[in-house]
């Protein structure tokens, strides 16, 4: 079977990247398939911290990253407490002037946040709520559960440590919607890890489009996948989603709790609802031709005459033609074809030109009867 293999590698033919080749670009989409003139993707380098070089930094373990990036309900510096070690944290029975706020706010978005528990300041007589209580509410309104949930993990039952919890209120839970796939919380005093991807609900003159979602890694393991939000968050009734801001800060709510946290940081994503050139959910067709236009219009400066009756001019003329047959593009197109196809090369030449002109055949951009005979 090796031998088999390799021997398919050395035949398979080498396709050159260029000019036209995957299905072309269409009503919704500016872009052809595998597409060599689309922009390609920003360079994000990750350092050894594990961020992103295009995160924003809410908190990198300094009182100084604290004191600037977070705050109170009123804007006021937030009464959380800092540790040395690198982290801040609550303290017990709401003494410290509520919930804790970015200053930062910001929608669709890749989260990252450590949290801990000391075991030595778990509520053990106060409820299953109270061990350890928080909330990481994105854009202030949609909550995933930060709680001590290692011992209510279903396994444990019957044990002493055992601590029974209602299942969309445990850790990596929509809360009051969803619980979580599975519980891979770690024991208290250990560091739980939540790498979240948020897209909020999407909104067009006061219609619901999409209700937006969040995938949840809690610890590594995916504990939310894809899950599209049903209301806002609440507690025991259920709250139906409404607008509101598109952007809103992160909260860290003070549930009377000790809670740590630290190395928290995003990443701005943008929503694939405003994708106006190139998505079958939200494309503009206006501002798709728009983008086929311009694109049409810096391939054609390139080419030096586009009357030679040459086959690189006509395939460089059949790639400007996929973006916008019209105008002096179909004209200059059409004329070099007709050129050529009077004093056309040999067989490999014209086989090189028809390769060409078939993307365009398929997609309906041009007849059949263009090809070369």
């Amino acid at each position: 079977m090796k031998n088999i293999f390799a021997m398919s590698a050395v035949l398979a033919p080498v396709v050159a990247f260029a000019g036209l080749y995957g299905d072309t670009p269409d009503a919704k989409h500016a872009w052809a398939v595998h597409d060599m003139n689309r922009p390609k993707p920003a360079k994000v380098e990750v350092g050894a911290n594990g961020v992103p070089s295009d995160a924003v930094v809410l908190f990198d373990g300094t009182k100084a990253s604290f004191e600037k990036n977070w705050r109170d309900d009123k804007g006021n510096p937030s009464k959380w407490s800092y540790s040395d070690e690198g982290y801040f944290y609550t303290v017990p029975n709401w003494k410290n002037g509520g919930a804790i706020f970015s200053r930062n706010e910001f929608g669709d978005c890749q989260l990252h946040l450590e949290y801990r528990h000391d075991p030595e300041q778990i509520f053990t007589n106060k409820g299953p709520q109270m061990r350890g209580n928080s909330g990481v509410f994105l854009m202030n309104n949609y909550e995933i559960q930060v709680l001590e949930s290692y011992w209510t993990s279903r396994e444990l039952e019957g044990k002493p440590e055992f601590v029974d919890n209602y299942a969309d209120g445990q850790a990596g839970s929509v809360y009051a919607e969803n619980p979580p796939m599975v519980n891979p919380a770690r024991k208290p005093g250990e560091w739980q890890v939540y790498d979240i991807v948020f897209h909020q609900p999407v909104w067009k003159d006061g219609r619901l489009l999409h209700p937006g979602s969040v995938t949840v890694f809690f610890n590594g393991v995916l504990v939310q996948d894809h899950w599209e939000m049903e209301g806002l968050t609440t507690h025991c009734r259920r709250r139906p989603l409404a607008p509101h801001a598109t952007k809103g800060p992160l909260q860290l709510q003070d549930h009377g709790c000790v809670v740590q946290f630290r190395n928290i940081w995003y990443r701005p994503l943008p929503s694939r609802w405003d994708n106006l050139t190139h998505s079958n959910l939200s494309a503009c067709p206006d501002a798709v031709m728009a983008l086929r236009r311009e694109t049409a219009a810096k391939l054609f400066a390139k080419i030096a005459d586009p009357k030679a009756a040459t086959a690189d001019n006509v395939k460089a003329l059949a790639e400007v033609i996929s973006y916008a047959n019209e105008g002096e593009y179909k004209a200059a197109f059409d004329a070099a074809l007709e050129a050529y196809r009077a004093k056309h090369g040999d067989k490999n030449e014209v086989n090189g030109v028809n390769n060409a002109l078939d993307v365009l055949v398929r997609n309906k951009v041009i007849p059949e009867s263009s090809k070369i005979k």
